[in-house]
């Protein structure tokens, strides 16, 4: 009876612990590891690289870790400039109660304070990648932070963000798309 009972309390305990709810990133106009529409790729006149409209695409995210004071969101392509990578979008400063970025609203820098990515801007740019090269892959990965909105300055880069959020990190969650330019 003893060894029934543990193994009844065991089992409820490991299904309370699995049971728990994952920090998601999701889109609902790419499916993880799925090929992004034309229209999200950049626009920049004079790159022929640049054959899109430069439109973000929408994101949302569910079960933020408790403790959740904002997020920061990335966008990278770390094969993108022959290897060295490219930074299309650093924001941060997002408040833990917004759980979505509607469909070009990351282009129009609002609600979020924007970093400096590859190309010098504070807003999305859409990837670009190079004709004949394949599909590039690009990580959008929205972390968690016990910091408060607006405390952190505008124009960091990728790596000063990363850097100023260690020790402030609760929880990531990422998500792929894929983008060529054949």
């Amino acid at each position: 009876m003893k060894k029934t009972l543990l193994s009844c309390a065991l089992l409820l305990s490991t299904s309370a612990v699995s049971a728990a709810p994952v920090f998601t990133l999701t889109s609902p106009d790419f499916n993880d590891n799925g090929v992004l529409a034309k229209k999200f790729g950049g626009a920049a006149k004079g790159n022929t690289s640049c054959t899109g409209e430069n439109i973000s695409p929408a994101l949302s995210w569910n079960n933020p870790p408790e403790g959740t004071k904002s997020f920061a969101l990335t966008i990278v392509d770390p094969t993108g400039a022959k290897g060295l990578g490219v930074n299309h979008l650093v924001a941060y400063n997002i408040p833990s109660q917004r759980n979505r970025f509607a469909q070009n609203e990351l282009s129009n820098g609002k609600d979020y304070t924007g970093g400096k990515n590859t190309p010098g801007t504070t807003r999305y740019y859409g990837p670009c990648p190079p004709q004949g090269g394949g599909q590039h892959h690009y990580i959008f990965t929205l972390i968690a932070t016990d910091l408060p909105v607006n405390n952190l300055q505008q124009g960091l880069t990728r790596d000063e963000l990363l850097s100023r959020l260690k020790g402030h990190t609760l929880g990531a969650a990422g998500l792929i798309g894929r983008l060529g330019n054949e």
